[in-house]
């Protein structure tokens, strides 16, 4: 074969090549709780995600080309977390809607940055997140500081002269969001009756009830998750206590009422508005139920990610993190959670926190 001819053939696969690579996939990851006992919003962050794929490439992907979707499954574990981080980086991954628990994404976001992979998280709140001058991480959800100051002031309006107690899981979110509380109850002159922890993924929460029931709690804040919440609302009720129990996002999921049954009646929670009621995404949320899947909770926060996502890589023309990172933060982007936009620090400029109720073992917005 001559010199020549080697030429040609070199330069065809070459063409080849490049024509193969401007049609290859842009793979994007959703991560966090897929398995444990937090796999229940795991399951509404991949079922959000995996939509928001399967729309964007049925309206012609993302800068003329497909996306491709990996499920990173962290078990709401920091460890296992920083693994998966570092896997996803491996396959080639450009973008993280993930991952769930403030304890899995604060350490799997200093793996995102060092990589250049945009991490935009639906639902960590601990505010250390966004707080470490990392460029390319964001969440579109709110932040424990601003959810503790709106529960702490409703506790202070809502039952004045009630004796509260706080207590948290230890966690980074629980822990983070019971000490926000705390730090608003204090500044409105309230001392809580009680201050404790508890150990998550116990089964019996009996001597720290019996202490409720003694000191005499009418509220009982709970920073943690919905699983213990849960337990501690039926063996509250089995002691004959009607203490009410107020808590954060993390009580978001009918799992919630599954555990508790009646006795989770006049559970309140703080979360962001439910995008669901925006009459704009009625049709996808029908959707949603016509597949045999209420999109309640972080469902379409993890959607919506995606899309703002995309819609600043269609605005700079390329997947580039920190070029991604710039657009994101000097525009708005409308979602199925509305026109949103981010700080400088990657924060989501959104509505703030509202009060839901559990009532006949559904929630909705809190009413007086």
């Amino acid at each position: 074969m001559t010199g020549t001819a080697c030429k040609a053939i070199a330069a065809a696969l070459g063409l080849l090549l490049a024509a193969a690579s401007a049609r290859a996939d842009i793979m994007i990851a959703v991560a966090g709780p897929m398995t444990g006992q937090y796999a229940s919003f795991g399951e509404q962050m991949r079922r959000g995600a995996e939509m928001a794929v399967a729309d964007l490439n049925a309206a012609g992907g993302v800068l003329g080309q497909k996306l491709r979707l990996e499920v990173g499954d962290d078990a709401c574990d920091p460890k296992q977390a920083v693994a998966v981080a570092n896997q996803l980086v491996g396959k080639g991954v450009r973008f993280v809607a993930g991952h769930w628990c403030s304890g899995s994404s604060i350490p799997a976001s200093d793996v995102y940055a060092d990589e250049e992979v945009l991490q935009i998280s639906p639902g960590s709140t601990n505010p250390v997140l966004t707080e470490r001058n990392l460029p390319t991480v964001f969440r579109v959800c709110g932040r424990d500081d601003q959810q503790g100051a709106v529960a702490g002031n409703f506790l202070a309006d809502t039952f004045p002269g009630k004796k509260i107690a706080v207590i948290h899981d230890k966690t980074a979110y629980g822990k983070g969001l019971a000490d926000e509380t705390l730090k608003t109850l204090k500044s409105r002159g309230i001392t809580p009756t009680m201050y404790e922890a508890y150990t998550a993924g116990e089964k019996d929460y009996s001597a720290l009830i019996t202490k409720l029931k003694v000191n005499g709690v009418e509220i009982l804040y709970i920073g943690g998750y919905h699983t213990e919440a849960g337990l501690m609302a039926r063996q509250m009720k089995g002691q004959g206590m009607s203490t009410r129990i107020v808590s954060g996002d993390a009580l978001m999921t009918n799992e919630y009422w599954a555990i508790t049954g009646p006795a989770g009646e006049g559970t309140l929670m703080t979360f962001s508005p439910d995008p669901r009621m925006n009459p704009g995404v009625a049709g996808l949320v029908e959707r949603f139920r016509k597949a045999g899947y209420e999109p309640e909770g972080y469902t379409l926060y993890a959607y919506g990610a995606i899309q703002a996502w995309k819609q600043a890589a269609e605005k700079v023309g390329k997947v580039d993190a920190p070029q991604l990172a710039a657009a994101l933060k000097s525009g708005e982007f409308d979602t199925v959670l509305g026109k949103i936009g981010f700080d400088a620090k990657g924060d989501v400029t959104a509505p703030g926190y509202v009060l839901y109720e559990w009532k006949g073992g559904q929630y909705g917005y809190y009413r007086k």
